[in-house]
């Protein structure tokens, strides 16, 4: 295997990452949602908390997809 298509399955690999954020990213909401219909009082409260799990989130995808670019591009 010469090092050009080693890259490519390294960057492959590495933006699985990504997806993941994305089921992390539906994760964060689908339980805030899920909170918040069950206790509407409280979902103000809660509203703070959402994004802070939904920036940790993102925050992961996006260091998956510099990561992959990084294994693709530098040398």
């Amino acid at each position: 295997m010469d090092f050009a298509s080693a890259q490519v399955i390294g960057a492959g690999l590495a933006a699985i990452g990504v997806g993941a954020a994305a089921a992390g990213v539906g994760t964060v909401f689908g339980s805030f949602l899920q909170g918040a219909l069950r206790n509407p009082a409280a979902a103000d409260s809660q509203q703070g908390r959402l994004f802070i799990g939904f920036a940790a989130a993102e925050l992961l995808g996006l260091i998956a997809f510099a990561v992959a670019m990084i294994i693709l591009y530098a040398r």
